[in-house]
């Protein structure tokens, strides 16, 4: 089974450092390994939930607590890395950065901005939209719109994304990964905003 070949993989050895045994763990640098699934965009996100919770049981630190000070260590940092791995690769933006990387393409969200002009005006735009849903006579009818069309936006990116990247055009790719930041940026926005309507 996947589980147990991994279990081999994910007892992480510790590396020779200074004669240390207790040195530095060597952790796999490739999520998609760590679940034994290929590293592609499309991921099966219920099955990825059953490879996680396998592999969390597995390494739970609770099940080491009787185990040497090492393999306590290894344990919680396996936890860790394991809780790493599913958390970038659940996310549509984090996987797409990831897949980058992986092609050696630098990601930095904070300092890489779309050079296009009508994606930029219509981002304004949704700006405004959202700051002036508090003023709208039922703004929770209002926001679930502008959330509906904005997730609608988000997922054509992602599709974007997608064929770009299988087409290994990653320039490309990266493009549509930039403007897939400005709208999962602006739908957790919108979900705050939801929430203080919410609570009124």
């Amino acid at each position: 089974m996947w589980l147990r070949r991994e279990l081999s993989r994910l007892t992480f050895a510790p590396l020779i450092k200074n004669s240390q045994s207790d040195g530095p763990l060597n952790f796999s640098s490739d999520f998609f390994a760590v679940f034994s699934i290929a590293p592609v965009w499309d991921v099966d996100l219920n099955d990825l939930g059953v490879r996680y919770r396998k592999l969390q049981q597995e390494f739970h630190p609770d099940r080491y607590a009787t185990k040497s000070d090492i393999e306590r260590r290894v344990a919680v940092q396996a936890s860790s890395f394991i809780n790493q791995a599913f958390d970038t690769l659940k996310s549509p933006l984090k996987r797409a950065q990831y897949l980058l990387t992986l092609k050696d393409t630098a990601v930095d969200q904070e300092t890489h901005i779309t050079s296009d002009a009508v994606f930029l005006m219509q981002q304004i735009e949704l700006r405004e939209t959202l700051s002036d849903i508090s003023n709208k006579e039922n703004p929770l009818q209002s926001i679930a719109a502008l959330r509906i069309g904005v997730e609608s936006s988000y997922s054509e990116l992602q599709s974007e994304f997608q064929r770009q990247y299988e087409s290994e055009l990653f320039d490309d790719a990266f493009n549509a990964m930039v403007k897939m930041q400005f709208f999962a940026k602006l739908l957790v926005e919108i979900e705050q905003l939801e929430a203080e309507l919410e609570d009124a």
